[in-house]
């Protein structure tokens, strides 16, 4: 099911960030030189996070990029779903469920189980927020604010 990504996967998270940013477009394309930093940076850096990918019969059909941060307000690491992504073919068979669930228990996905989970979801994939709100995430009081360089 969900492992941790290899370097062998790298080309197949690309191609799959690349369609993700298709389907949801950010403000910004993301380059595959970010995807492939991004890669990079956390197999050097573990403590940064972890990408890990849905190997189902040694296909590689999904990926997450999960970071960590410290969070005062809440006492402790907070595992931060940056991108979840799941070939169009493989959605609502469970796999997004069981990457969440597996996020709560120590295993090789993530070191210990973090005090909150948090994703960003766009607003209009009611798909993957109706997933979200029946496993128990709810919105935050404050908003996200970024200033980019």
């Amino acid at each position: 099911m969900w492992r941790l990504a290899l370097p062998i996967d790298d080309e197949s998270i690309i191609q799959m960030c690349l369609e993700l940013n298709r389907e949801d477009p950010g403000p910004r394309p993301v380059p595959r030189e970010y995807t492939q930093n991004t890669l990079k940076q956390l197999r050097a850096e573990s403590v940064r996070g972890r990408a890990v990918v849905l190997d189902l019969l040694g296909k590689v059909e999904g990926y997450a990029l999960l970071m960590s941060f410290w969070s005062n307000e809440m006492g402790g690491e907070v595992c931060y779903i940056d991108e979840l992504f799941v070939m169009p073919e493989k959605r609502g068979q469970g796999h997004g469920r069981t990457l969440i669930k597996t996020l709560l228990s120590p295993n090789n996905l993530w070191p210990h189980r973090p005090v909150a989970i948090e994703l960003e979801v766009t607003p209009t994939n009611l798909r993957a927020r109706e997933l979200y709100t029946a496993l128990g995430f709810m919105p935050v009081k404050n908003s996200h604010m970024r200033i980019r360089f």
